[in-house]
């Protein structure tokens, strides 16, 4: 069975001299150098004792070297816990210690943050955990290392004769993290999916926003191992250079998100005479609701076939993906169709299979699917009889197995037994031209169960537009009365995760609700 070593020892003997990667830093490595590294780096590892099954946690933002540790630690089997930077005490603390990490590596600082002296905290409190400045790991010869021996189960079995080889754990933008046990194989389904979708190919460069210590961000160099494609990535993304960077790199497939997007839509707006991405195929958009608008904006002023999106988390990733010649319609509001073997259900309430066009919980499974929470006492709750995912999702399925997502399910509001989606009031303020980013939330009203209010980031913070004139908006564009927000909340900005999604948590305390 494939795993991110066996993907790069094997890239690297058809294509040895082709570039993987380049960074915002600088560094470039071709795939022949990704493979020495990598194993000069395992051998490393192992003469500092990490070995087979040992869990290695590490918090490391996007740079070659992040990729070159994973496929050490691959090359070694052990399991690896990525965490992403923005993760502090609590959340790391708890993660190392319940994913029962041996070593936790981390840069020393980022973004102005010791994340040194934070690990040697939680060190302190976790049993048997030990901590490495990734910049202080050595290299070692590679001779000094045992033969390759890739985990037994070669793919045709079932799910559960493959060994646990990642614990990725959840965003937790509505509750705590929670730790999905996760195969070689279903990282490798997930990549699949996604590189089938998009037909990449050795011509194409991607740029990597996500994480890599995300699914995301891993999927991205799976996919660059399976088919040679390259990689340009940046440890933060920011709107004035970061644009620039991926066009001198001559990105085709641009990610990936609302507010990345957002940004090239205004970089590109500053030099309309030329092309901001003028080798650009697709533009990617997934892990957090989009306005249908997006789509025809994206592809009249930035080219390419505009937004193509896909639909997962990070149970089950990459479900489902748009495919580049799917029609507009597609393009705007859906999240594509299931990947090969991937199923994707609509549920009633009651249960009961819901028909094509008619809404409800969305529930998948397939290869990508997660073996089960670290925490096995999460797993009833997860999944229904037939080993489905229970999402939590709100969507629909065409006839054509076409996805569309409309909410969740914590984010409907109820007021006065009526309930209302969030996402349907949030899409429409994104068109008005006074929000620049805006997100729906319901707050407690002891007459009418909750109240729809709406949280916005004026497009000029000297003129933010009133609740009159955005009820007016959305009246206009054929919101039901009963629907429309009666508070409005002015902030500089929302507060979001590693992948863009609003972190409600955070914004409820903001609010004061």
């Amino acid at each position: 069975m494939a795993s991110l070593w066996e993907l790069a020892r094997t890239r690297a003997a058809l294509t040895p001299d082709a570039p993987l990667a380049v960074d915002a830093g600088g560094d470039r490595v071709t795939f022949a150098q990704f493979r020495d590294r990598a194993e000069r780096l395992a051998a490393g590892l192992a003469a500092r004792g990490v070995g087979r099954d040992d869990v290695v946690s590490w918090q490391l933002p996007n740079r070659i070297s992040t990729m070159v540790l994973a496929a050490a630690l691959s090359r070694l089997g052990a399991v690896q816990n990525p965490l992403v930077t923005m993760l502090r005490e609590r959340e790391v603390g708890f993660i190392t210690r319940q994913a029962g990490a041996r070593l936790l590596v981390v840069a020393a600082s980022f973004r102005g943050f010791d994340h040194l002296a934070m690990a040697r905290a939680v060190a302190a409190e976790v049993p048997g955990l030990d901590v490495a400045d990734a910049a202080e790991l050595a290299d070692a010869d590679p001779a000094g290392l045992p033969p390759d021996s890739p985990d037994s189960a070669d793919g045709s079995g079932p799910l559960a004769a493959a060994p646990v080889r990642w614990l990725l754990y959840t965003s937790g933008t509505t509750s705590a993290p929670k730790g999905a046990r996760h195969t070689d194989r279903a990282l490798l389904a997930a990549s699949t999916t996604f590189s089938d979708a998009l037909a990449v190919s050795a011509d194409d460069r991607v740029a990597v926003l996500a994480p890599i210590a995300h699914i995301g961000g891993l999927a991205h160099l799976l996919t660059a191992l399976r088919c040679g494609s390259s990689l340009v990535t940046a440890e933060v993304f920011d709107p004035a250079s970061t644009p620039d960077l991926l066009a001198a790199h001559g990105v085709t497939i641009v990610g990936s998100g609302v507010p990345f997007i957002r940004a090239y839509l205004a970089r590109q707006a500053a030099a309309p005479h030329a092309r901001l991405f003028p080798r650009a195929r697709v533009f990617l958009c997934g892990g957090s609701p989009r306005p249908a608008s997006l789509h025809a904006e994206v592809r009249d002023a930035l080219g390419g076939v505009g937004v193509v999106s896909g639909y997962g988390m990070t149970e089950c990733p990459y479900v489902c993906w748009g495919r580049a010649d799917d029609a507009d319609a597609d393009h705007a509001s859906t999240e594509g169709p299931p990947g090969e073997g991937a199923e994707v259900v609509v549920v009633r309430p009651d249960g009961s299979r819901a028909d094509p066009g008619e809404s409800g919980e969305i529930r998948v499974r397939g290869p990508q699917l997660m073996l089960g929470y670290v925490d096995a006492a999460l797993d009833a709750d997860a999944f229904d009889a037939d080993g489905f995912f229970r999402t939590g999702d709100l969507g629909f399925v065409d006839e054509r197995s076409y996805l569309t997502v409309t909410g969740r399910l914590k984010e409907v509001i109820i007021r006065n037994m009526e309930n209302i989606s969030a996402r349907e009031v949030s899409e429409p303020l994104a068109a008005h031209p006074a929000v620049a980013d805006v997100a729906v939330l319901g707050v407690p009203d002891p007459v009418t169960g909750e109240r729809v209010c709406a949280v916005v980031v004026p497009a000029d913070a000297a003129t933010p537009p009133t609740l009159s004139q955005l009820c007016d908006h959305l009246l206009a564009g054929g919101l039901n009365k009963r629907k429309l927000p009666e508070r409005l909340e002015i902030v500089e900005a929302l507060p979001r995760n590693a992948m863009g999604k609003v972190a409600l948590p955070d914004l409820r305390r903001r609010i004061g609700v």
